[in-house]
């Protein structure tokens, strides 16, 4: 049996090749064609639909501008408004690239705007000009077009572009009105609500308020540059970001309580194209305004304490103290503070100045040359108000108002007792074979004294004998630091912890033993105060801690903080910052008692009370010495409610230069707060209601 395959023809053969190959061929035409359509549609993204999906993409980021809140108030004590803000309008605008577009210039090479973007701009310029002179103040000063050119910073060397302009504040309502209606007519513009700084032309406690300066411009302060680096942050809270253009605290009160009076920064959400520039504004937050900062400086005892200082000094200038005129007296230093809760109720560094220049749309090279001198507190720093005719500042020696603290370490260390008898001979040996001395001043010779007298006589003798020396003779080296731990227990050498920026701790020249030539030669000439210089703060703190023996308490600068509905959202009360434990109640007795210095200003004055008086001498570059007085007091002795201190460089005796101004100090705060706990005001108010109702009867 055979099988037998049977052959294709020729023809069929040929005909299932062909239809292989035209199935081939349909295929890869076919994926030819979807590669060239795949092709040509990225092409059209890329080339022609590219630029507006990456515009519109990039539309979607956002940037927030910040809206400045309005900042809250100094007061004073009595609620005078010292430093505060108004509210004023100010027009903005937020350019669109048609303004801002640039070509590169072909002679220069450099970018400048496009002809059209120039013609918008000045064309735009022209119309605001317009319309400020048709419906501004007409008596302000005239914007120019170059004026607003410049404001709107077209090549954005002020800020991004996305950043709203200001071209003018302080709005009249008939300006608001017009922009307001017409704000289609140009681009991105918004009237915004911000708020002007001013500072009572009283010029009250100009120094402790403080004064406010650009953002910009503050970048000194460590404050500043950690909130600049939290600025940078990826997560930053908008409300917390700064304008540039913003006023903050730069010293005083205005820095100390920044954060509070500053309130909170509201913002803009502005969606931005790829060139950076604002598309519409999303999103609004409002900003909320700042915290009012009450002081505890009373208006009226700050501004009698301002006066008396200026009358002291001219009275100085043309009346002889001891057979001569002071003319060189130039400058004047007080601080009040309340024994009992560490108010300061005056603060006054003369001569001072008006604040308000640092507002001014520009500070003058002349306006500062004015201000340069006094603009600082000099009754926290060294050197200011200015300087005294051969240049002395505020920090002197403490002269004679250091012999309370001496006698209370005498007796405190064993030295000698409330009744002991020292024999004072007007002079006082030390050093080896006693070849160095200290005499009284003018030569006096007291004779026997118990510690009160040598207190009241200020004896120098009996300072050096019974303390300088003995402490020496006691310690040796270490006397040094028995007698700087006493000195710092008492304030003197430390901060006062007032808060407030800049506060110098003093210059303590006792430990520098190699100047004094010997440690014993330090502590002696310490014991009548002539190794340490302090400030006028630091000498009233201390006047307060004798006067409340030995309670060491806070100054206090600030009574509340209060929200814009007038809420108390903070409150300040007596804080104890040491407290010595170590002194008897009869030494305080002593000491207390011993502060009984003659002193005719206080000739006819109501209420016995504790007082020292101070001449620090200082050597002038002439090597002559020079006169500052210093006074310190407390009133009244029993139950103390105010402590003063006083310092007039190049002034004289304290007796007669420092002293009257401290009379008058005690007597404006009788006045408004009663020394006995009964304000003379009221009193007055009484007699005098009294007196018109006499008046009535007796017309009846």
């Amino acid at each position: 049996m055979s099988f037998f395959r049977k052959q294709a023809s020729n023809t069929e053969e040929t005909s299932s090749k062909s239809t292989l190959g035209l199935r081939i061929n349909v295929f890869f035409f076919s994926t030819f064609v979807i590669f060239c359509v795949i092709i040509i549609r990225l092409a059209v993204l890329q080339f022609v639909e590219g630029p507006t999906l990456t515009e519109v993409e990039t539309s979607r980021d956002t940037k927030n501008v910040p809206l400045a809140a309005i900042r809250g108030s100094i007061r004073a004590a009595g609620g005078e408004e010292i430093a505060y803000s108004s509210a004023v309008n100010s027009l903005y605008i937020t350019l669109t690239k048609e303004y801002t577009a640039k070509v590169t210039d072909k002679e220069t090479g450099k970018t400048v705007l496009s002809p059209e973007a120039e013609a918008k701009s000045n064309e735009l310029a022209a119309k605001l000009v317009e319309d400020f002179n048709t419906y501004g103040d007409p008596n302000a000063a005239k914007l120019t077009q170059e004026d607003i050119i410049d404001s709107l910073d077209l090549y954005f060397r002020k800020y991004s572009g996305f950043m709203a302009r200001r071209i003018k504040t302080d709005l009249t309502t008939r300006e608001v009105a017009y922009f307001m209606e017409h704000k289609s007519e140009y681009p991105g513009l918004e009237i915004v609500e911000e708020s002007n700084r001013h500072y009572d032309k009283d010029t009250v406690a100009v120094q402790t308020v403080g004064y406010i300066k650009p953002f910009k411009s503050s970048s000194t302060l460590n404050i500043y540059k950690n909130i600049q680096n939290a600025m940078k942050k990826i997560d930053a809270d908008p409300g917390l970001s700064y304008k540039d253009d913003e006023f903050v605290g730069f010293d005083g009160l205005e820095l100390q309580y920044q954060r509070e009076l500053r309130g909170k920064n509201g913002y803009q959400v502005i969606s931005v194209n790829p060139q950076n520039m604002a598309e519409k504004i999303e999103d609004v937050v409002p900003p909320v305004k700042g915290n009012d900062v009450w002081m505890t400086i009373d208006k009226n005892v700050q501004l009698k304490t301002e006066q008396a200082i200026l009358d002291q000094i001219d009275w100085l200038h043309t009346h002889p103290v001891q057979g001569q005129t002071h003319r060189d007296a130039l400058t004047g230093y007080a601080v009040a503070m309340e024994v009992d809760t560490g108010n300061i109720v005056a603060m006054a560094s003369m001569p001072d100045y008006d604040t308000n220049v640092w507002t001014a749309e520009k500070l003058d090279s002349e306006v500062w040359n004015k201000i340069m001198g006094n603009y600082q507190n000099g009754t926290i720093t060294p050197y200011s108000s200015g300087m005294s005719g051969n240049e002395f500042g505020s920090t002197v020696l403490l002269g004679s108002t250091i012999k309370p603290l001496t006698v209370l370490i005498g007796l405190n260390e064993g030295f000698f007792t409330t009744s002991t008898v020292y024999n004072d001979k007007g002079i006082a040996y030390f050093g080896k074979n006693d070849n160095a001395s200290v005499r009284n001043s003018s030569g006096h010779v007291y004779g026997a004294m118990d510690p009160a007298r040598a207190i009241e006589k200020s004896s120098n003798a009996f300072m050096v004998d019974m303390v300088g020396e003995k402490l020496y003779e006691q310690y040796r080296d270490e006397g040094i630091k028995i007698w700087d731990t006493y000195m710092k227990e008492f304030g003197l050498g430390v901060s006062t912890q007032s808060g407030l920026p800049n506060e110098y701790l003093g210059q303590i020249n006792y430990t520098d033993t190699k100047a004094a030539g010997s440690a014993q030669a330090a502590l002696v000439y310490a014991s009548f105060g002539q190794q340490g210089r302090y400030t006028v703060l630091q000498l009233a703190q201390y006047t307060s801690t004798l006067a409340n023996k030995g309670v060491r308490i806070k100054p206090q600068l600030v009574s509340k903080i209060t929200d814009q509905n007038g809420n108390v959202v903070k409150q300040f009360g007596r804080e104890v910052l040491d407290e010595v434990t170590t002194f008897k109640d009869s030494y305080w007795k002593e000491v207390i008692k011993g502060m009984n210095s003659d002193v005719s200003a206080f000739s006819d004055f109501p209420y016995d009370f504790a007082r020292k008086t101070g001449t620090s001498q200082q050597t002038d570059r002439k090597n002559k010495n020079r006169d500052n007085g210093v006074f310190i007091a407390f009133a009244p002795r029993e139950n103390p409610k105010l402590a003063v201190a006083v310092v007039i460089p190049e002034g004289g005796f304290g007796s007669n230069s420092a002293a009257p101004v401290a009379r008058k100090i005690f007597d404006a705060y009788d006045y408004e707060y009663g020394l006995d706990g009964v304000p003379k005001k009221s009193l007055e108010k009484a007699a005098n209601a009294d007196g018109e109702n006499a008046d009535t009867a007796a017309n009846d």
